[in-house]
C-alpha cells in the first residue's frame, strides 16, 4: 500500500542501494552486439531491420548535413523508448518521470546545439537574439532578455516534461484507487 500518490514517483531501493542504475542498464542488455557470424539468428535480425527502419525514417525528412547525428538520435530515442516501456510493466519504476533524468539528457544536447550554432553559423545564430525591426534604445535590453530566455530553455522545458509525465502516471494512479474503491 502506498502512503501517499506521489510514492509511485521514488527510485525503488532494495537493501539500501537504489535500483535507478539497474533500470538504465536494462535497455543496453537487449541490443544486439556485434558478432563475427555470417548469419545472424532470428532475433538479431530483427533487432537489425527494426533499428534500420528507425533511422531511415528519422533521417527521412533531415538533408545529408543532418545525417552525421544519426548514431545519437537513433541511439536516444531507442534508449528512450526502451526506459519508458519499463513504466509499463505492473510495480516497475520509470527513470524518465525523474528531473534529474531529463535535465541530464536536456543539458547536453541543448550545448551542443548551441555551442555547434555558434561555431557553424554565428552570423545567424547571434541574429535569434534580436528581432529585426527593433527600436534602437531595446537592443540591449532585448539582448540580455533573449540571452537569458535562451539560458533558461532547456531548464524550462525539462520541468515541463518532468510535470506532464508525472501529471500522466499520477491521473492514471487517481483513476485506478477511484475505480478500485
Amino acid at each position: 500500500m502506498t502512503l501517499s500518490f506521489f510514492d509511485q514517483f521514488m527510485s525503488s531501493t532494495f537493501l539500501g542501494i537504489p535500483l535507478i542504475a539497474l533500470a538504465l542498464t536494462l535497455p543496453w542488455l537487449l541490443f544486439p552486439t556485434p558478432a563475427t557470424r555470417w548469419l545472424n539468428n532470428r532475433l538479431l535480425t530483427l533487432q537489425g531491420w527494426f533499428i534500420n527502419r528507425f533511422t531511415h525514417q528519422l533521417l527521412m525528412p533531415l538533408n545529408l548535413g543532418g545525417h552525421k547525428w544519426a548514431g545519437i538520435l537513433t541511439s536516444l530515442m531507442l534508449f528512450l523508448i526502451s526506459l519508458n516501456m519499463l513504466g509499463l510493466l505492473p510495480y516497475t519504476f520509470t527513470p524518465t518521470t525523474q528531473l534529474s533524468m531529463n535535465m541530464g539528457f536536456a543539458m547536453p544536447l541543448w550545448l551542443a546545439t548551441v555551442l555547434i550554432g555558434m561555431r557553424n553559423q554565428p552570423t545567424i545564430t547571434l541574429g535569434h537574439l534580436l528581432p529585426e525591426g527593433t527600436p534602437t534604445l531595446l537592443i540591449p535590453v532585448l539582448i540580455i532578455i533573449e540571452t537569458i530566455s535562451v539560458l533558461i530553455r532547456p531548464l524550462a522545458l525539462g520541468v515541463r516534461l518532468t510535470a506532464n509525465l508525472t501529471a500522466g502516471h499520477l491521473l492514471i494512479q487517481l483513476i485506478a484507487t477511484a475505480a478500485f474503491v
